[in-house]
């Protein structure tokens, strides 16, 4: 899997054309999907929700671990975004519920010294961000999609939503985020990919800019 990149890189490209009026919402590069594909790396995992905790820990005035219950009970949020990924769909208007991660943050005490975060998910998988681009308005922990909870595939119970960045930031099955003086690559990052990821800018990987396969995701599993 680590080669993925690179293998991206060298396959033929064929993108659908967008209609004229959806453009500005769609990315160069990208194919419109009714499907929301299933894409990830490793097995799916299962939990014990009376264990599951999210962590929050480094540069912050104290750590802490929020239990299932305690999120929900935090103020939520229902929210329509466009999403868009790496392997080159993009689906328009998806309805997430969570907890805003300004919401989140507001009694942390994140220290002024945090620049950047990194988002730790089962199984052993990491991204990187910079702390601006958390703390955005639309940026959430979701447990919900389209009105129901999530599905394991699709990360339950709890997955990070980044909408203005390429999907694979949009961690599933999170499990702890951790505030940093300074960047670091996490798992794609380190395997190819652009370690910021703007679909608008095609920011796909760290490399040349070079084609990527509609029919990397067209044949995988969706919902």
């Amino acid at each position: 899997m680590n080669k993925k990149a690179e293998r991206l890189k060298k396959a033929p490209v064929r993108v659908a054309e967008v209609a004229p009026e959806l453009q500005h919402r769609v990315p160069p590069g990208q194919t419109l999907t009714d499907r929301f594909p299933i894409l990830h790396e490793g097995e799916v995992p299962e939990y014990d929700m009376a264990a599951w905790t999210l962590r929050i820990f480094g540069e912050v005035e104290q750590e802490r671990e929020f239990t299932f219950d305690q999120l929900m009970a935090l103020p939520q949020t229902k929210q329509v975004n466009d999403i868009h990924c790496v392997t080159r769909w993009s689906k328009l208007d998806t309805e997430w519920e969570g907890v805003r991660i300004v919401d989140l943050l507001s009694s942390l005490g994140v220290k002024s010294e945090a620049q950047y975060v990194m988002i730790y998910a089962d199984q052993d998988y990491e991204a990187n961000l910079p702390l601006a681009d958390l703390i955005r308005d639309d940026v959430m922990l979701a447990h919900s999609y389209d009105g129901e909870p999530l599905t394991p595939k699709h990360g339950y119970p709890l997955r990070l939503i980044v909408p203005h960045l390429y999907f694979w930031k949009s961690t599933k099955w999170i499990r702890a985020i951790e505030f940093m003086k300074e960047d670091r690559p996490g798992f794609w990052e380190r395997n190819g990919f652009h370690n910021y990821a703007d679909p608008f800018r095609e920011q796909r990987f760290s490399g040349d800019a070079l084609d990527i396969p509609e029919d990397e995701w067209v044949h995988k599993e969706f919902d």
